[in-house]
């Protein structure tokens, strides 16, 4: 709870300091169009939380999505296919490499460092060939589709909520379910706390690991939907690039540890926040565009040293009391 609250704290800050320095932050427009780009990646970094709470990681969350976007969008503009027929295509190809990611890393033994990051290379490499490296887009012609990513819910005269927002609220509740509410949760977080341990106890850790990454190629390939209805112009080479580093950057921010055992989905969901009003903020405030990324690193690395010190004292402060109870 106190890291969810150091967390909420320094997402308040930033968000109040910018809307001080420049009132436009709070325009109805840029809040709109702050809630989509949170909600957008908020889906796939609950994905990649899935296995970092397993002491996994999956660094192809970016080339799965563009991936899924790029070959949706040449399926229906180039080849004629129905939409639920496209959908579910890409959907499943999102469960199969998610599958094959959980069977290389527990049946063959493979690290998920190298998996993922040959999986990041490989399904860039095939969005390419596929599409030709050509930019690819949905037209005028599937407005109604494009809905469910450009969507809005008028609230007020100026304000509307985007849709998106409301899908990621049901993945999340079904993720928070699924994490907090059962049995598999429970063990996903086990595994990720001591696997050897886990594993003695009668628990099928290899079915934990191979859900755990089912579920964040499934989640990536709904980001790649969404992001490239968003866009609707999709560059096979760039679509999804580097997402997957934001994703695991607002996972950890949010309070999932890389050691894995421990994470909550409405920690990731304040650490996407944090991670795209400081993106937001760099922009509004005409700050360079080149410290992006230096300005953004700095605060993720703020923020992990200091739970980290954090943690140091608690435990130190616990080994004190249990001397002086002895």
């Amino acid at each position: 709870m106190k890291k969810l609250l150091g967390i909420f704290g320094l997402l308040v800050v930033v968000f109040v300091a910018t809307a001080v320095a420049n009132p436009q932050f709070v325009s109805a427009y840029n809040l709109q169009n702050l809630i989509t780009w949170t909600s957008l990646f908020g889906i796939i970094s609950i994905g990649v939380a899935f296995v970092i709470i397993t002491g996994g990681i999956d660094l192809s969350i970016g080339s799965v999505i563009g991936l899924v976007g790029s070959l949706m969008a040449w399926l229906l503009t180039q080849k004629g296919w129905s939409i639920p027929l496209t959908l579910a295509t890409v959907l499943v190809l999102s469960l199969l490499i998610g599958l094959a990611h959980g069977l290389l890393i527990t049946k063959v033994r493979l690290q998920p460092f190298v998996v993922t990051l040959c999986g990041l290379l490989l399904y860039r490499g095939m969005a390419r060939y596929i599409t030709d490296d050509q930019s690819q887009g949905f037209g005028n012609s599937f407005d109604g589709l494009r809905q469910i990513a450009i969507g809005k819910l008028q609230v007020t005269g100026a304000f509307a909520l985007p849709v998106s927002v409301f899908i990621l609220t049901a993945i999340a509740v079904v993720a928070w379910v699924i994490l907090d509410r059962t049995i598999w949760g429970r063990y996903l977080l086990a595994l990720g706390r001591n696997e050897t341990a886990t594993r003695y106890s009668g628990i099928n850790t290899d079915a934990m690991k191979i859900l755990a990454y089912v579920i964040c190629s499934l989640l990536a390939g709904v980001g790649g939907i969404l992001f490239s209805l968003n866009l609707n112009s999709i560059q096979p080479s760039g679509l999804g690039e580097f997402y997957e580093l934001y994703a695991i950057a607002a996972a950890v921010l949010g309070g999932c540890s890389l050691r894995g055992g421990e994470g909550t989905i409405i920690g990731v969901i304040i650490g996407t926040a944090v991670m795209r009003v400081l993106y937001n903020a760099i922009n509004i405030l005409g700050i360079p565009t080149h410290l992006e990324f230096a300005i953004i690193g700095a605060v993720i690395l703020a923020g992990v040293v200091a739970d980290e010190l954090v943690k140091r004292i608690a435990a130190k402060r616990a080994a004190t009391r249990q001397l002086e109870a002895k």
